[in-house]
């Protein structure tokens, strides 16, 4: 039995397959669902868990060095957010570009990750080192 750290099957299994370049998206509640790609959604309620949680739980086993959030994050949230964000991610260079770029990008992952995380453009994609 697992006594630390991830917890979730679902979510380990996703997770033992991000290799070298892969990429992985976090993704708030509202983020469109993509048949192509495996997503484990973790959702249970609104904000729970949210996207810096999750940002947070992978990290601690991965090694990541680029991450995309869209531009329109920046726009729709308060500098308090952001700040948490940039904070989550220190240490990880982080691209912002155009929410319909940004979503370009989602074929490409290994998979998805869905959150209970309702603030507005929380969306991520990890990309491994």
């Amino acid at each position: 039995m697992i006594k630390t750290g991830l917890l979730n099957p679902h979510l380990l299994a996703l997770l033992a397959r991000i290799r070298h370049t892969n990429a992985l998206v976090i993704a708030d509640r509202g983020f469109p669902f993509w048949p192509e790609i495996e997503t484990v959604d973790l959702s249970v309620v609104d904000g729970l868990p949210t996207v810096l949680q999750l940002i947070a739980a992978v990290r601690a086993n991965h090694h990541f060095t680029q991450a995309y959030q869209a531009r329109e994050f920046q726009k729709n949230n308060t500098a308090a957010v952001c700040a948490a964000f940039a904070k989550g991610l220190a240490g990880v260079p982080t691209r912002f570009e155009a929410h319909v770029d940004f979503k370009k990008r989602v074929p490409g992952a290994i998979g998805l990750i869905r959150t209970g995380d309702t603030t507005h453009y929380a969306n991520v994609i990890l990309i491994s080192g």
